[in-house]
């Protein structure tokens, strides 16, 4: 007969099981992903605060955006805390299933309540510091 291809097992004509996949290392590698995506957002944020800081009070849309960066930075941190919950406890022990699958909950929910915060950070306009934030806000001659 013809050899039977089988993509996990290469150049084997008999296709074999492949081991099961350990789902808590799984978990983990994307637990480390997401916290660091959470570490490049919460620099970004500190960035945008220090920004907004320095323009001052007088500046457009100050004490709004002031506190919606300190919203996502707290937020920010809370999220690492529960990535790093998520990330010890073992995927593989039936009891902590559910209270890993809770917190995972909790976490994605976090995360799309920064996505927004931050979609209304941006809209208000904390990106427009430095050189063209000083060349777009000076009054033509």
């Amino acid at each position: 007969g013809k050899p039977v291809f089988c993509p996990l097992q290469p150049g084997n004509a008999s296709p074999r099981r492949s081991p099961p996949i350990n789902l808590n290392h799984y978990a983990t590698e994307k637990s480390v992903a997401e916290s660091m995506l959470d570490v490049a957002l919460f620099v970004s944020n500190a960035t945008q605060l220090k920004a907004v800081l320095k323009q001052g009070p007088s500046s457009h849309h100050y004490t709004t955006l002031v506190t919606l960066i300190s919203i996502s930075l707290l937020l920010q941190v809370v999220i690492g805390i529960l990535l790093m919950v998520i990330a010890r406890l073992n995927l593989n022990e039936v009891e902590k299933q559910w209270r890993l699958n809770q917190l995972n909950n909790a976490a994605a929910t976090l995360v799309s309540i920064t996505v927004v915060i931050n979609v209304f950070i941006k809209a208000f306009g904390a990106h427009k510091t430095g050189f063209l934030a000083a060349r777009t806000s000076r009054a033509p001659l």
